[in-house]
């Protein structure tokens, strides 16, 4: 996909696009269990594992491009994705990179496939963590969106699968435009929502934010969750009138759009394609969750970085 091609989910974006390694993704049963087996052999999440993880490739999670993802692991193991990869010798990367590896092979067996940004209440009692989980229309669904979260590997807390998980606001993960609706509704507390339980990164800016991102995944754009861009509100920031109604009308159409109106759909699709506030520009500002009180650096999208 380039910029100026609509995304079609059964298609490569820029973000998923394997480069030279498409071989090894082809080489991946396009199932549920196969994909995120392979998601979690390739990636480690650089928090939950932080303390057993060499600083030497904390860089990994800047990757941004499966491609380098893909370029690291072969530097380092050279081999197939179904082959074992030691716990420290795996891509730093967080749920975002798990969802990207998992779209992307889907994608390569020609399976629609996206990324859904939102919170998930399973990964710790009484809190909502920022997550990312993926949306496949799989052979066996029945030609419905079936969503999943590839780093896990059974039950956990309230999700009683991550093979299929439920959708609606009563469900174990909700999607951002979900949860800023119900904050809106005076249904649930933005505190509730955020980075981790004992992190203030969180509250009525951070969904704000991630209502932004899931906007993007969900047309393409899979962005780090440590970027920022457009109409993003700053950290901490009360917002706006305005920054409240544009993301008012943003979430309003997601979950019109979830529910399968198609008026929502292309109206969501023609606002996120026309409006700057929505869609990233050539560039972002790209923080550091290793460094989080150091000034975001301006990061350039046109192409991929080279591996580091």
């Amino acid at each position: 996909m380039t910029e100026t091609e609509p995304f079609r989910p059964s298609r490569h974006t820029r973000y998923s696009d394997p480069g030279p390694w498409g071989h090894l993704l082809a080489a991946v049963d396009p199932d549920v269990e196969s994909v995120s087996a392979a998601a979690r052999n390739l990636i480690v999440h650089y928090r939950e594992d932080q303390a057993v993880l060499p600083p030497h490739t904390r860089s990994d999670i800047h990757g941004r491009w499966l491609v380098r993802t893909l370029d690291r692991d072969q530097e380092r193991h050279g081999s197939r994705l179904a082959e074992h990869r030691e716990l420290t010798e795996r891509v730093q990367g967080c749920c975002r990179d798990h969802a990207l590896f998992a779209c992307a092979v889907l994608r390569q067996h020609g399976i629609a496939a996206r990324g859904r940004v939102g919170f998930a209440r399973y990964l710790n009692p009484g809190f909502c963590h920022d997550h990312v989980v993926v949306e496949a229309r799989l052979p066996a669904g029945g030609g419905r969106w079936v969503r999943f979260d590839p780093e896990l590997t059974g039950p956990r807390g309230t999700l009683e699968t991550p093979m299929d998980m439920p959708f609606g606001l009563e469900s174990p993960f909700i999607t951002a435009a979900e949860a800023w609706r119900g904050w809106r509704a005076g249904d649930l507390d933005a505190q509730e929502f955020g980075a981790c339980p004992n992190s203030p990164v969180r509250g009525p800016w951070f969904i704000q934010n991630y209502v932004l991102r899931d906007v993007a995944h969900r047309h393409g754009d899979e962005l780090l969750l440590w970027d920022a861009w457009g109409g993003m509100a700053a950290p901490g920031e009360q917002l706006s009138p305005e920054t409240v109604a544009l993301t008012d009308r943003v979430a309003a159409l997601t979950v019109a759009a979830d529910a399968g109106a198609s008026a929502a759909e292309a109206e969501l699709t023609r606002l996120y394609t026309t409006s700057p506030r929505l869609r990233p520009g050539p560039t972002v500002r790209r923080h550091d969750p290793f460094a989080v009180q150091a000034p975001p650096v301006v990061e350039s999208l046109s192409a991929p970085r080279p591996a580091v």
